[in-house]
Order: structure tokens, then sequence, then C-alpha cells
């Protein structure tokens, strides 16, 4: 069975199709700059090429997509028609617990949760409706980045308001990245070799978006994200956790619209504020190395974040058997982790130097063979899981 996962950001289109039968990629690649100058699709598999193209929305991308899909010298397959079904990583699911298929009635509840996350949500709709339209006969199943939160007990996710507004608009936390969180358990487990039943794992999804996730016996019971992957630590053009009051305050000095104080938050703020040199992690520490004082007090504010996540999940969980990284600078950036829980050895975390400086991109273990707790970077793998639920949903259909 050929499956094919999209995942669809607020400018970007990111492409896998596999074979099941193998868990083979066929064909990878990543549509960016939609709608701006200079979009193109970037091939991966099964070559590496750069297609450049006029791409002012998702259906367009999309086509591009399926036109290199079934191009004679560097697609996968003949036809669309070797395609099974789509799986679609969507970022929040609300209160669905599980992947389901995208029928009308799921999407008609689904899309009550659209302005919650509103630089993702609306542009895997668009990659929904091209797909319907593009190949109405397909399955497409939606797999959510909040259902692995649904296991967080009340007291973990309510907000302290009045209750009509839970009640009314479900406003809670519901956290985010659980695709991921919940790959890397379970490849931890196997790399490792334990039963995520029997232990309690911190699990830090860092990149440019970040959260960390409190797993106790296999299920999630707090995590860093909230009602919107706003909350939490602090991202690369995102805020995390801030005094309400505060931008009350800037909203009422600036005259902002809640939709102005939104982009301030989500798209203007985090290290690309912090820093003035970029979003990106990489070109943050590259400016820190040459002697940026905002880069360093950047990178200084991004770690001391985590950090406070790590040590207050250690208590939630009554002490961790795991702490693993993982995403672009989880798995890339060995002195973040390093700094990230630098003088936690009181609580029985101890990197080895050598093992941290060593891992990029590749399973390894980072900890000290005397520290109580075992620290693993886990590349994560969120398209093979989306892949991986879309197959067991279409086989039950």
């Amino acid at each position: 069975m050929k499956i094919l996962v999209l995942n669809c950001g607020s400018s970007s289109i990111k492409y896998k199709l596999y074979d099941m039968d193998t868990k083979a990629v066929l064909s990878a690649g990543n549509v960016v700059r939609i709608g701006l100058p200079g979009a193109h699709l970037k091939l991966k598999v099964p070559f590496e090429k750069k297609v450049y193209h006029d791409i002012p929305n998702h259906e367009v991308g999309l086509e591009l997509v399926f036109s290199l899909l079934t191009d004679e010298d560097l697609g996968a397959i003949r036809t669309l028609d070797e395609i099974d079904a789509v799986g679609h990583r969507i970022v929040h699911g609300g209160k669905f617990t599980k992947s389901v298929e995208l029928t009308p009635s799921v999407l008609k509840e689904w899309k009550e949760y659209s302005d919650l996350a509103p630089l993702h949500n609306p542009a895997s709709l668009l990659g929904i409706e091209a797909i319907s339209k593009k190949l109405p006969h397909l399955p497409q199943i939606g797999v959510f980045d909040t259902s692995f939160h649904q296991t967080m007990p009340d007291y973990a996710y309510r907000y302290a308001i009045p209750t009509k507004y839970y009640e009314r608009y479900g406003i809670r936390r519901y956290g985010f990245h659980g695709t991921s969180h919940r790959y890397v358990l379970h490849r931890a487990a196997e790399f490792l070799g334990f039963d995520p039943a029997e232990k309690n794992v911190i699990s830090c999804h860092i990149g440019n978006g970040a959260s960390v996730c409190a797993i106790k016996h296999g299920k999630c019971v707090d995590t860093s994200m909230g009602l919107t992957p706003l909350e939490g630590l602090v991202m690369g053009t995102r805020s995390g956790d801030i005094d309400p009051s505060a931008i009350l305050y800037i909203m009422d000095k600036e005259r902002m619209t809640p939709r102005e104080a939104s982009d301030l938050l989500n798209k203007q703020s985090g290290m690309l504020a912090l820093s003035g040199v970029s979003s990106d992690m990489a070109e943050i520490g590259k400016a820190a190395r040459e002697g940026n004082k905002r880069a360093r007090m950047a990178n200084k504010i991004y770690n001391y974040r985590l950090k406070k996540y790590i040590c207050a999940y250690m208590g939630v969980l009554g002490g961790a058997d795991y702490i693993l990284f993982t995403a672009g600078v989880g798995e890339h950036q060995w002195d973040m982790r390093r700094d990230s829980v630098a003088g936690l050895e009181f609580m029985g975390i101890k990197l080895d130097d050598e093992l941290n400086r060593a891992a990029f991109g590749t399973e390894a273990i980072i900890s000290a063979p005397d520290s109580k707790v075992t620290v693993a970077v886990i590349p994560t793998d969120e398209e093979l899981l989306v892949a991986e639920d879309t197959l067991r949903i279409v086989q039950g259909l």
C-alpha cells in the first residue's frame, strides 16, 4: 500500500510517499515560500533537486507535488492512482483523542478548533480540500498533534478562569507536538530496551517550535504548550510563557487589535525578537560564537526556560528514568543540550561530554555511565507515524 503523508504549514507543504509494505520512502520533498517570491519545491528523495515555480497557493503547490511524483525522470509512481490514502499531520485536533478518517462530520467538528492554531490548521484545511478536489476517491486520515496529550488529568489542563469559558469555548490546555512525542517515546523504548508502561520519560521536542512532555507509564500527564502552540518554551518566533497583563499593556499603548497582538506573539517574538539576528537557532548560535551579545542572551533564555520545565516535570513525575532530546535543535546542537541540563546532577542527570558532542542527528545515549537518568538523542519521524496510523485506519475501513 502506498500512502502520501502531508504536513501543510502556512507557507509550506512537506510530503513523503511511503511504500508501507517495506516502509520505504519513495519520494519526499518540501514546497516552500508559498505565496511569496522565490517559491520552489525542494526534492529530497529519490534525488536532490530544486524546482522553482510560481506557487500562489497550496492547491498549486500540491499540483507541483503531484507532477513530480509522476514525472518520468524524477517521479516515484506512474500515475496518481497508485496512491491508496493520504495522511495529514494536523496541529490542533481539539478533543479528538485519536487519529480518524476525515469524513464530512469530522471535518465540521474539527473546523471549530481552527482559530486555536492560526498558523497551522487553516493550512491543513487547504491541503485537505486540495486533495478532495484532485483525488476525491482517496480516504484522508487526520493525525492530530493534540491527541497524545488528551490523557492529561483535569488539574493539568484546566486554566484558573471562570468555568463558563471552558464549557462554552473549550478553553483549556491541549498540548502539541504529540505526534513527535509519541513516536520518540516508542522508538526510544525499542532503542534503549524498556517498556513505556513501566517508566517515566521527559521528552524534549526542541526546534523552531518547542515543547516538553511529561510521560508517566506511557501516558502524557503534562506538556508545556497550552490552548495553542504559543504557551511554554521560548521558540523561533513565539514568545512562550508571558504575563497576560504585559500583552494587555502593549495592546493598550500600541492600540493593537487582537489579531495584531496574536501576530506579535506568534510571528515577531521568541528567539527572533531576543537575538535580533534570526529565528533560526543555527544562525543564532553562529552569531553567539562570534560574540553577538544579544544572541548569547537569547540562547541563555532559551536554555533557562527549558531547564525550568525539565525540573518541573521531574517533580510532576516523581523523578524520570529517561530524558529524550529530539527535533532540529535537540538532535543537532550539542551545546544547547548541555546547557539545558547543566547543574542538574543533584537530580541524577549527568551528561558525558564526549558522547554529547558526538551525537548529531543519530540515535545515541549521551548521559554518563553513572548518571541515574539516561539521557538520549532520538531523531523524530512524525511522517512515519502518520503513515502507520493512516495504514491502520484504512485497513479497518
